[in-house]
């Protein structure tokens, strides 16, 4: 299909928004290469691909904090500031990054044809093993208990994820983080997560063994992120299959 005959550009049509950022941390370069995977397979021409550009619109910050990462910095900005912070009341001077991407997210939120579906805010961890998410707590139980679907079906894709260490917080140290706070902004039918993933290694089901992460394979999670849209959004059918080969007949 050309362009424009995306569900997600028709005139009229709602757009449902994945809104993606990394590096909020300067020294957490795997969040960079799980960013890169899923910016290199949403722009590719894989068969996916295709189907989850033609339903949904994601919007990627892949570098929140570039003033730290070029200074060498671990934590901070230029500024000496954890920007992952400051999400709650961002500085236009102090904390652009944050500010800008803050704004951009409430412009969407309060644009009655955009759904913004999905905030997903890339870390690496440097104690932890696998890919694990981080999400909100919600009185609500039902909300609660959807908030669980994503993570699930990525450990279904990703051998390097890990439900088990995935879990649902609200701890007083973390409400300035992007997920802390858009969770509260947004409304039931957006969920937002920290998607971490080990500096070093993760261990596969089943087996005992570490095997060291390699940028490829941050890639490959990041892929695997991508993929899990089309189970979330039940697209599977639309993904054009290559033709069988004809059997050989007697």
């Amino acid at each position: 299909l050309p362009l424009s005959a995306a569900a997600n550009l028709r005139p009229g049509a709602e757009q449902k928004v994945v809104f993606i950022t990394a590096r909020v941390h300067p020294g957490e370069t795997p969040s960079s290469f799980v960013c890169q995977g899923i910016i290199d397979f949403l722009v590719s021409h894989h068969p996916i691909a295709k189907v989850l550009r033609d339903h949904l619109v994601f919007k990627i910050a892949p570098m929140l904090n570039p003033d730290g990462v070029y200074l060498g910095n671990y934590r901070c900005s230029l500024m000496g500031f954890d920007l992952n912070r400051h999400w709650a009341n961002p500085s236009p001077w102090a904390h652009p990054t944050l500010h800008g991407v803050k704004e951009l997210i409430i412009d969407m939120y309060n644009n009655p044809k955009i759904n913004l579906e999905f905030y997903i805010d890339i870390h690496a961890h440097s104690t932890m093993m696998n890919g694990f998410m981080y999400g909100n707590i919600f009185e609500d139980e039902e909300r609660f208990q959807r908030q669980a679907v994503f993570p699930k079906l990525l450990c279904q894709n990703a051998e390097d994820f890990s439900y088990s260490s995935t879990s649902f917080n609200r701890d007083a140290v973390k409400a300035g983080t992007g997920r802390r706070f858009l969770g509260g902004l947004l409304n039931d039918t957006s969920y937002c997560y920290t998607l971490e993933v080990s500096f070093y290694s993760y261990i596969l089901g089943g087996t005992a063994s570490a095997v060291p992460y390699t940028e490829e394979a941050y890639m490959k999670l990041g892929r695997n992120v991508a993929r899990t849209f089309l189970d979330y959004y039940r697209l599977n059918s639309l993904v054009e299959r290559p033709l069988a080969p004809t059997p050989k007949t007697r």
